[in-house]
């Protein structure tokens, strides 16, 4: 008697799709760490002109000085050590390396987690409670 064969049935595999690199070719993030430069001082929140008008574009404004700071401070990280809290309580912490357009995914590299170190890793955002580190 003859059994018949059975064919395993493949598992999807989740896929983590990367913005476009600096060269315009590849996906991911530049491994020699180019980016894009950007302007040499962020100005001071008292220094920036007040926007005159409705309170939609006051609003506006200062969303905008906000995301400028919080670029500046991803900046500022890169190659410093970053100890990053995570839901549950858990911390680790990561030598900082790079994130993407949508600010989504942290890479770092040297991730010290509870049970070992990671060479290299790509955290995401919407997992992390809180960052400190010391520029």
């Amino acid at each position: 008697m003859q059994t018949p064969l059975t064919i395993p049935v493949p598992v999807p595999v989740p896929v983590l799709r990367l913005p476009w690199g600096p060269d315009g070719l590849s996906c991911g993030f530049a491994h020699d760490g180019r980016r894009a430069a950007l302007k040499p001082e962020v100005p001071a929140v008292q220094e920036c002109p007040r926007v005159q008008g409705s309170g939609e574009s006051q609003e506006q404004w200062a969303q905008t000085a906000l995301r400028e700071r919080y670029l500046h401070s991803l900046l500022t990280m890169v190659r410093h050590q970053v100890s990053f809290t995570w839901h549950e309580g858990v911390h680790v912490a990561a030598h900082f390396g790079a994130t993407d357009l949508d600010v989504a995914n942290f890479y770092v590299s040297q991730l010290q987690t509870p049970i070992g170190v990671q060479a290299e890793a790509l955290l995401r955002c919407s997992d992390i409670i809180s960052y400190t580190f010391k520029p």
